[in-house]
């Protein structure tokens, strides 16, 4: 199944502002299951999508999570799913 892990860098002191909004918008994405947490690095988000359609996951990125305020880059990185 086609899965994205998504690592976000954000405002300093943003991260749980920005989690509650990751959450709402894949709780309104039909057939989307997903995993959010904030870490400590180089980077301060980590989310896991996975979903059906590859399209779907490659919109929700695009046109909602990188548009967050207070997000200021992500790294995308999809899964080979041929490995699994």
């Amino acid at each position: 199944m086609p899965t994205a892990y998504i690592l976000l860098n954000s405002d300093l002191g943003s991260d749980t502002e920005i989690i509650s909004q990751i959450k709402k918008i894949l709780d309104e994405s039909e057939s989307v299951q997903y995993e959010v947490q904030g870490v400590y690095g180089v980077y301060d988000i980590v989310v896991k999508v996975t979903s059906e359609n590859i399209d779907k996951i490659r919109s929700i990125i695009t046109n909602q999570i990188r548009k967050i305020d207070k997000v200021h880059s992500t790294l995308t990185m999809m899964v080979i799913e041929e490995q699994e």
